[in-house]
């Protein structure tokens, strides 16, 4: 048996792998990195939040978005229809939305303002008119009516936002439009209430507050009170359609001929020189490529729509006997309106706004 030698060298001894826990150090990073990403996930939706409510907040076109309506799909220019639709109440909303798409949107190169509506209150239709004028200045593009079914008070009221332009205001075969007057609704029931022995005892500080009462008649100093404020409403009324058209700058008294509340076929206000021309959205349209200087064939038309759910519609009704927009309708106001019904009935479903 053989020994080994002493001076034979030795096996290295086997080193050992110490795996040491984490400090405490450590540990509170970890806790103060999970406490961060949790910080982070909570506070980013709330950025996010505020910044889309932020955006809507200064968004005033909020709703309201481009659809295509005719002409070339790819094509840049377009032309812009505006719709005023309904009755016109406030000015605001739907209808002040639409000319604000179209002033930021630049590829718009012309405007066809689309009114099918019986007119509403004065100061609506006034704020309405002053924006169409202010949309065509700025922007220094033409703008072009087409009439629809009914164009009337303020319906025609808004239509002299073509001013001078020549052929520039379009009526379909079947339109109806005139109404140029004013009316300040009042109604009588105080007979009623005697046979009732119904009495209205309100206190007032001064009996003109209760001029318009429905509940005692009218005395003849209150009436003529009234009158002369419907007589300077009526003038600012023809002023603005002897803006729109000139013929009866020239000649006030064929304007007041026409202005007497009447109402009008689309050849009857052809002939009379209320609009240029017979003709649907389509000529009115060609009409504003013309004065634009392109070519309609090449042009896009857009208008404007404003989504409607089922819910927005429930809502929309039950808004309609509101108590708040009774009392609004209900105040005292002077219209640009068509109808044979109380405004305060007449404005139901509300339409322009």
């Amino acid at each position: 048996m053989v020994q080994p030698l002493s001076n034979s060298p030795q096996a290295p001894p086997p080193q050992q792998i110490i795996i040491q826990n984490g400090s405490r150090g450590s540990i509170l990073w970890r806790i103060l990195a999970v406490f961060g990403w949790l910080g982070v996930m909570f506070c980013v939706p709330i950025i996010l939040a505020q910044a889309i409510s932020s955006a809507s907040y200064y968004n005033t076109t909020e709703g309201v978005s481009e659809k295509y309506f005719s002409g070339d799909k790819s094509a840049d220019d377009k032309i812009a229809v505006i719709n005023i639709t309904g009755v016109i109440m406030s000015g605001e909303g739907y209808i002040r939305k639409q000319i604000d798409l179209v002033r930021e949107d630049k590829d718009v190169k012309a405007v066809v303002v689309r009114v099918d509506s019986p007119g509403g209150t004065v100061t609506g239709s006034d704020y309405i008119l002053h924006h169409l004028k202010k949309l065509k200045e700025e922007r220094d593009i033409p703008l072009v009516v087409s009439m629809g079914a009914m164009a009337t008070s303020g319906g025609y009221y808004v239509s002299m936002a073509v001013e001078d332009e020549k052929d520039s205001i379009f009526a379909e075969p079947t339109t109806t439009t005139g109404s140029i007057g004013v009316i300040i609704p009042h109604y009588n029931v105080s007979g009623l209430m005697k046979e009732y022995h119904v009495e209205d005892d309100s206190i007032m500080s001064h009996p003109r507050k209760q001029m318009l009462t429905m509940t005692r008649e009218m005395s003849e100093e209150n009436r003529e009170i009234l009158q002369e404020y419907v007589n300077q409403a009526f003038g600012r009324f023809k002023d603005i359609v002897k803006e729109g058209r000139p013929q009866f700058a020239a000649d006030p008294e064929k304007l007041d001929v026409l202005a007497t509340g009447e109402i009008f076929t689309a050849n009857q206000a052809l002939d009379s020189g209320l609009v240029d021309k017979i003709g649907f959205i389509e000529e009115a349209v060609a009409r504003a490529a013309e004065l634009a200087n392109i070519e309609v064939g090449s042009t896009r038309v857009v208008t404007y729509t404003q989504p409607t759910s089922l819910f927005d519609i429930g809502l929309s009704q039950s808004k309609a006997m509101n108590w708040d927009k009774m009392l609004e309708l209900s105040a005292p106001k002077a219209y640009y309106i068509s109808s044979y019904l109380p405004p305060i009935v007449s404005s139901f479903p509300l339409g322009a706004n």
